[in-house]
C-alpha cells in the first residue's frame, strides 16, 4: 500500500481525518440547539456569519466581516440541504459547523504529519493532533459559528507546504486564505518570509522558492481586493484597507487588556508552559516563523484595537499548532524514536 506523509498509509491518514472530523462535530454540537448564538456573550460575530449563510444579512454595510466569504459560502450548500430537515437544529449553524469541522480536522491532520516527521514518532504526531483538538479554543472559538477555522487551516497549510518544500502550492493557499480572513494576508507574508530567510542556505533553489512565495503574496492581496470589489464595489489596496481599520482605543489601555483576556488565559495557560520543554526539538525554522508571525499579530491587534477575545483566536491560529506539537512530543513520544518507529506504529 502506498505510504502517505511520514510513512503512514494514505488509508490510515484518511481514517484519522474522518475521526478528527467526527470529534469536531461532537465538540461543536452545543451551537446547534443548546446555546443560543443570538444572545450568547462573545458570539456577536456569529450573527453576521449566519446572515451570510442564510441570506438574512446583518445590516452593517461597511463592516469588514462581509469580506470573509470562504467559510459562510462553503456552508451554504449544507444549509440549503438541511433546511427543513434537521428538526430543532439551526441549519445555518449546521452548515458553519460542518465547514469549520472540516477545516479544523484538516489542520489537525497536517499538524500530525509535521510533528510525526519532525519527531520520527507516530504517537507524538497523533498526540499533538488530539491536544490541538481538545484545546479550549477549538470548541469555544473554532466550532462556535465563527470563521477563524479557515485562517488557522490555511496558516497550517502554508507551514506544511514550506516544510515539505511544496512551494508551488503556496499561491493556492494564499488565494483561499485571503477569502477566509483578511489578516491571513499579512500573516502569510511574515510567516513565509521568515521561513525563507532562515532556510535559504539549505534550499536547493532559494530564488525559485522566493518567487513562489512572492506570487502567493501578490495573489492573496489581489484576491482580497477582488472580494472587496465583488461584495461592496470598493477598490482598495491591502495597505489602504488595513489602515482604514484603525481602532480608537489608546494603545497602552488596549495592551493592558491583553493580559486579562480570559480567552487567552483559557487557551494558553497550560499549553504554553508545557510547550517549552520540547520546543527545541521542532524545526527551528517553524519556531522562528511562528514567533515572527505572533509578534505581527500582537502589533496588528494593537493597531486595530481588537475586541475582547480577538487576540486569543488570532494567537491560536498562529501559535496553536506549534505549541500543540511540542506538548504532543512531551507527553506522547515513545522510547523508539526515529522513522522506524513511525513505520512500526503506522503499520
Amino acid at each position: 500500500m502506498a505510504d502517505g506523509a511520514g510513512g503512514v498509509p494514505w488509508s490510515r491518514l484518511a481514517a484519522l481525518f474522518a475521526l478528527f472530523f467526527s470529534m469536531c462535530l461532537g465538540l461543536g454540537y452545543p451551537g446547534l440547539n443548546r446555546v443560543d448564538w443570538r444572545t450568547a456573550p462573545g458570539l456577536a460575530d456569529v450573527q453576521w456569519y449566519v446572515g451570510m449563510v442564510d441570506g438574512d444579512r446583518v445590516p452593517f454595510p461597511d463592516d469588514h466581516r462581509q469580506y470573509r466569504i470562504l467559510v459562510p459560502y462553503l456552508a451554504r450548500p449544507v444549509y440549503w440541504a438541511a433546511k427543513g430537515h434537521v428538526g430543532t437544529w439551526d441549519p445555518a449553524m449546521l452548515g458553519l459547523l460542518v465547514v469549520d469541522s472540516l477545516l479544523v480536522a484538516g489542520t489537525a491532520a497536517l499538524l500530525m504529519q509535521m510533528v510525526m516527521e519532525s519527531a520520527g514518532d507516530y504517537a507524538a504526531g497523533l498526540g499533538a493532533a488530539l491536544i490541538y483538538l481538545l484545546n479550549f479554543a477549538v470548541p469555544n472559538l473554532r466550532l462556535a459559528g465563527l470563521i477563524d477555522a479557515g485562517e488557522g487551516f490555511f496558516l497550517m497549510a502554508a507551514a506544511w507546504c514550506l516544510f515539505r518544500r511544496r512551494y508551488w502550492m503556496l499561491p493556492l493557499v494564499g488565494v483561499l486564505g485571503a477569502m477566509a480572513k483578511e489578516l491571513f494576508v499579512p500573516f502569510l507574508v511574515v510567516f513565509s518570509a521568515t521561513w525563507w530567510w532562515c532556510e535559504r542556505r539549505r534550499m536547493e533553489r532559494p530564488m525559485a522558492a522566493a518567487g513562489w512565495m512572492a506570487a502567493s503574496w501578490a495573489l492573496a492581496a489581489a484576491t482580497l481586493s477582488l472580494v472587496q470589489w465583488r461584495v461592496a464595489h470598493v477598490a482598495q489596496t491591502v495597505i489602504g484597507f488595513g489602515l482604514s481599520l484603525r481602532g480608537d482605543e489608546p494603545y497602552v489601555h488596549h495592551f493592558l487588556h491583553f493580559f486579562v483576556d480570559r480567552n487567552l488565559w483559557y487557551t494558553f495557560f497550560w499549553l504554553a508552559p508545557l510547550a517549552l520543554f520540547r520546543l527545541r526539538r521542532l524545526p527551528r525554522v517553524w519556531v522562528a516563523a511562528t514567533a515572527a508571525t505572533a509578534i505581527a499579530a500582537v502589533v496588528l491587534d494593537e493597531y486595530y484595537s481588537g475586541l475582547p477575545g480577538t487576540i486569543a483566536r488570532t494567537m491560536f491560529s498562529v501559535c496553536g499548532p506549534l505549541l500543540s506539537g511540542s506538548v504532543g512530543m512531551l507527553l506522547f513520544e515513545g522510547p523508539g524514536e526515529g522513522p522506524a518507529a513511525v513505520q512500526k506504529a503506522a503499520g
